[in-house]
């Protein structure tokens, strides 16, 4: 799967007051210039020195909070949804006439045990977001993953910054129900789907969470038993 929107839409006037929050603080630049023109910046509500200044994203690093997510309760909320370990999260601004050049993110696919999601808060028309060839149209609020092994390449012709909310999170079994009902093609990784007994435990898991998102999930598993009942 190159890429996939997932079926959640979040609230984009409280995406936008968090951002304000962030907004009066100053952000620093990205630190790989090599691979960009014009303005790419940062700010971290997650990084590996719990600064919020600490815009590298690393692998394996011991991960934590910075005081700017105290600020931002909705950008919390949006981290909670996924029920999952998280390593870096940050705001990615780019600005009016930049672009970064196509590259290529290494393991940074589901197959590598990990997914980024990028959530957007502000764009515009002319903002061009392309990843393996194809161009993804990313709505304020929206929820997409990318797999970024892939070549992307993004670029901003419009007259405001462009600038996502990006989380990076670890897979677990939790985001792999999410993914294979986004339609991701565990067969081709030689992944052996859900069988009842491990259904069973993810619901007991999933009902001691208490979450909104943990007892949809819980639904759904129900329902997706019930219809295998019914189908013998």
């Amino acid at each position: 799967m190159d890429s996939c929107q997932f079926d959640i839409k979040f609230d984009q006037s409280l995406l936008s007051w968090d951002l304000a929050i962030c907004l009066k603080t100053k952000w620093p630049v990205h630190f790989n210039q090599q691979d960009y023109s014009g303005t790419w910046s940062s700010i971290s509500l997650r990084s590996a020195s719990g600064s919020e200044t600490d815009i590298r994203a690393t692998a394996n690093a011991r991960y934590q909070d910075t005081p700017l997510l105290d600020r931002c309760p909705y950008f919390r909320s949006v981290m909670d949804w996924f029920l999952c370990e998280k390593e870096a999260v940050r705001l990615l601004s780019l600005s009016p006439g930049s672009f970064i050049r196509e590259h290529r993110d290494l393991s940074s696919g589901y197959e590598d045990g990990f997914f980024r999601i990028h959530v957007p808060i502000q764009t515009n028309d002319s903002v061009l977001f392309r990843v393996n060839g194809q161009e993804l149209k990313m709505l304020p609020g929206s929820c997409w993953y990318a797999n970024f092994n892939l070549p992307h390449f993004v670029s901003n012709d419009g007259g405001t910054d462009r600038i996502h909310l990006v989380i990076d999170c670890i897979r677990n079994s939790w985001s792999d129900e999410l993914f294979r009902r986004a339609g991701y093609d565990f067969e081709k990784e030689g992944y052996v789907r859900y069988d009842r007994a491990t259904k069973l435990a993810m619901i007991s898991q999933l009902s001691a969470m208490n979450s909104e998102t943990a007892a949809r999930i819980v639904r759904q598993l129900k329902d997706e038993l019930a219809a295998e009942q019914d189908a013998l």
